[in-house]
């Protein structure tokens, strides 16, 4: 029962994409919202059922690979790690769906497409939908590769999506570089088959010192473009061209995380990651913060701001799970909860901007003033996505970066300390630069100067996304940590 259950969770969406892909505009919407509404039902129900222990279920192989590599080759796994971003990808991806019902209207002046284009918009969102699916529960790194690189091409196409110039470059931009990220993983599968024989999640461990550390550095690489990680990180902040909707399932939920879990997967599995390789991942984690930190107060456009931010916290996620690999495995478990508590901040914060830009046309943060005394339910949800980001107890990013910082500690290095010291700097600039700029954006009188249009209502759709995504803030660690209590060597 439960194999059919996660054989309609990846093969829903592929469903509703072809349909809604050859339906009209208005049929394409209600076709796109049941399918990723199905799919999110039926995710939440098998990580139920497979809860606490876990379910693998193998369904083929190419027995010409070899007895080990080719038996059981294609399957479904889900343990805790795949529950976590499986219940990711697909709540957030039915938010998202629910929210572009009333984003893609001719109200939106932010909206550029035509509703011809609509089919195809949510083709590839639904798509992207299942190639995360995949990603989640892939039993090996083969069958994870293959959904990875759908992933880089439904990406592409949404980024590109309204086809002018500029969209079609930074499209073109984001897979080339997640695509070179792509090689490293492909030359890390040659090197894993030709010692082991396998694929499986485990087989690095299996290997020598030496060759052992070049496959996780190829993976690393892999993971730092995908998840827009220093120096491979430029292709993010430009992918800010793609309609705002997509624009948080990317940031949240899509692609970008399939970096993160490549390697907490490839740590968790088998605890071997060598010290250098985890040094490295922590080192470039905090570089990438730190980077990523600068450029928050160079930005006017609010996307931009927010794409930063991602990029930053996809560094706590290494973080933890470089700690991980250095011998505390909760800083591994704090890594993952990150995974879900950025999620729903971040899906909350994207959808807070194209709520702004909708009613008002605009997301320059120097043009918009008071828009909360318009938009009170989008200004709450803003500061509630802020607060959950940056760590502020209750919210859902404190549980996590709690975990990170706890795993830090217990670190047999004096770098544990250190480690606690640039996480507390870098959350409380970060703090209080989102909190400035809300205040700004939000607070004050309503001053529509430059602003090209007086406020008319949010769609009904648009606000139930807010909603949920909000209470998701709160309830986010209850998921989240008795899944990632079971992460341990």
């Amino acid at each position: 029962m439960l194999t059919v259950i996660l054989c309609l969770v990846l093969l829903l969406p592929v469903a509703g994409a072809v349909m809604a892909g050859h339906a009209r505009a208005e049929e394409s919407r209600g076709i796109a919202v049941r399918a990723a509404l199905a799919a999110a039902l039926l995710a939440i129900w098998a990580a139920w059922s497979a809860f606490p222990l876990g379910y693998d279920v193998r369904l083929g192989g190419l027995p010409w690979l070899g007895r080990e590599a080719g038996a059981g080759l294609f399957g479904l796994l889900l343990d805790p790690l795949a529950t976590i971003l499986l219940l990711v990808v697909t709540i957030i991806g039915f938010l998202t769906v629910l929210y572009s019902h009333g984003y893609l209207t001719e109200h939106n002046q932010e909206h550029h497409g035509t509703p011809e284009d609509q089919g195809r918009y949510y083709f590839w969102l639904l798509a992207f939908m299942a190639s995360m699916v995949g990603v989640a529960t892939a039993p090996n790194f083969l069958q994870l590769f293959l959904f990875w690189e759908l992933t880089a091409v439904c990406s592409w196409s949404l980024i590109s999506f309204y086809r002018s110039a500029t969209s079609l470059r930074v499209g073109f931009k984001a897979i080339l570089m997640t695509h070179a990220g792509g090689l490293f993983f492909i030359a890390a599968l040659l090197v894993m088959f030709a010692q082991t024989g396998s694929f499986d999640f485990d087989a690095p461990s299996r290997m020598n010192e030496n060759l052992r550390g070049w496959v996780y550095g190829f993976l690393l690489v892999a993971a730092w473009a995908k998840a827009a990680q220093v120096p491979l990180h430029t292709w993010l902040p430009d992918a800010m061209e793609a309609p705002t909707p997509i624009s948080a399932y990317l940031h949240a939920a899509a692609m970008v995380k399939a970096g993160v879990f490549l390697m907490a997967r490839a740590v968790s599995s088998g605890w071997a990651v060598p010290h250098g390789v985890g040094l490295l991942m922590a080192v470039m984690a905090f570089v990438t913060m730190l980077v990523a930190l600068s450029f928050y107060f160079l930005q006017d456009d609010l996307k931009r701001l927010l794409a930063y931010s991602t990029i930053a916290h996809l560094g706590y996620v290494l973080l933890g799970v470089a700690i991980g690999a250095m011998g505390s495995p909760v800083g591994l478990q704090g890594g993952v909860l990150h995974i879900i508590c950025h999620a729903f901040g971040k899906a909350t914060l994207f959808l807070c901007v194209g709520a702004v830009a909708w009613i008002t046309g605009s997301r320059s943060i120097s043009r918009l003033r008071g828009v909360a005394r318009v938009m009170p339910i989008t200004a709450a949800a803003y500061f509630i996505g802020v607060v959950t980001v940056t760590g502020i107890p209750p919210f859902a990013g404190f549980w996590s970066k709690f975990m990170i910082l706890a795993g830090a500690i217990r670190l047999p290095s004096p770098m544990g300390p250190v480690i606690v010291t640039l996480v507390l700097v870098e959350s409380l600039v970060a703090f209080g630069w989102m909190l400035r700029v809300g205040q700004v954006v939000f607070l004050g009188p309503w001053t529509p100067t430059g602003v090209e249009r007086q406020p008319i209502l949010l769609p009904r759709s648009m606000k139930a996304a807010l909603w949920v995504l909000m209470l998701g803030c709160l309830i986010a660690p209850v998921i989240g940590i008795p899944l990632v209590h079971r992460i341990a060597p």
